[in-house]
């Protein structure tokens, strides 16, 4: 899910309210629910957030993409309890990747160690996927959090590596993300208590 907010400029908003009120009466603008901004141009709002990686074996790249140009989003999960965070270029790349993280067992608001991860690599337009199948393969050495408006948004920063390889889902090869860092967002507003 990918939360793009429509911007409507405050000296707008209060020349609209101050043109249709009497001028004794002038009313405040609308109250517009603050949400974080994910844009076509950006991951978050806040510019920091970012994916850095290094892979090996069928796809070989060291990726560094800062905040402008990727888009990130993230949710709760609840098969197995957790978060789910995916990451790719506006513009695409060569190869033209798509990386999801599914950490286990992460709770909105909780720093965690040693969390058991999930990857999953896509190269986009080649029907290409590589997965590690599971948790056991990969693991978050340090992960933090950091709300965001509205309530239940959080900025979420981890640090980890893998073990083992992710296979190609169909066909031959396999992938290992040796190590990979990431900030992106996580929606954790519908996530049961």
């Amino acid at each position: 899910m990918v939360i793009v907010r429509r911007q409507v400029g405050s000296a707008i908003v209060a020349a609209a309210a101050a043109a249709a009120a009497p001028a004794a009466a002038v009313m405040a603008p609308p109250i517009i629910n603050p949400a974080p901004i994910i844009s076509p141009s950006g991951c978050l709002s806040s510019g920091d957030g970012y994916l850095r990686a290094h892979l090996a074996g069928a796809i070989t790249a060291t990726i560094d993409w800062p905040n402008s140009g990727t888009l990130c989003q993230g949710e709760w999960r609840g098969k197995p309890p957790g978060i789910r965070l995916s990451f790719e270029r506006t513009a695409g790349g060569d190869p033209n990747l798509l990386l999801v993280f599914g950490l286990t067992g992460v709770r909105a608001g909780k720093s965690g160690h040693a969390i058991r991860t999930n990857v999953t690599v896509v190269v986009q337009g080649k029907s290409r996927i590589f997965g590690t199948l599971g948790d056991k393969r990969c693991t978050v050495d340090s992960l933090t959090q950091r709300p965001l408006s509205p309530a239940g948004f959080y900025r979420v920063e981890a640090r980890g590596f893998c073990t083992s390889p992710a296979h190609a889902i169909h066909g031959d090869g396999d992938v290992l993300v040796s190590t990979f860092e990431f900030a992106g967002i996580v929606n954790f507003q519908d996530q049961p208590p």
